[in-house]
């Protein structure tokens, strides 16, 4: 499995107008083959920033996910609009919060 987190600034004039397109392609994002969870919260509305929580099954489904018509076109309308520091891990020992 792989985590994808960070977070994504976003001038606080057009956090609305984000939050609306992110929501939309998260609608999209969490029926591909693969997705275990796509997220968004809104952390600090005065700065803009959002936490972002992804989980994927794979490399291939993330990758699919990243070609996919819709998010190559997200990430066209809000390139240069926003900044993030976005990144992937690994996760090979997948366990309960209470397991040892």
């Amino acid at each position: 499995m792989l985590i994808v987190t960070g977070y994504i600034h976003v001038d606080p004039a057009n956090l609305a107008e984000f939050i609306t397109d992110v929501k939309s392609l998260a609608l999209t994002t969490r029926r591909r083959v693969g997705n275990l969870a796509y997220d968004a919260a809104l952390d600090d509305p005065e700065v803009g920033r959002l936490l972002i929580a992804e989980r994927w099954a794979d490399q291939a489904a993330l990758t699919a996910h990243i070609q996919a018509g819709d998010t190559v076109a997200f990430v066209n309308r809000w390139r240069g609009r926003i900044r993030g520091d976005i990144r992937k891990y690994d996760a090979s020992n997948e366990r309960g919060l209470d397991d040892d």
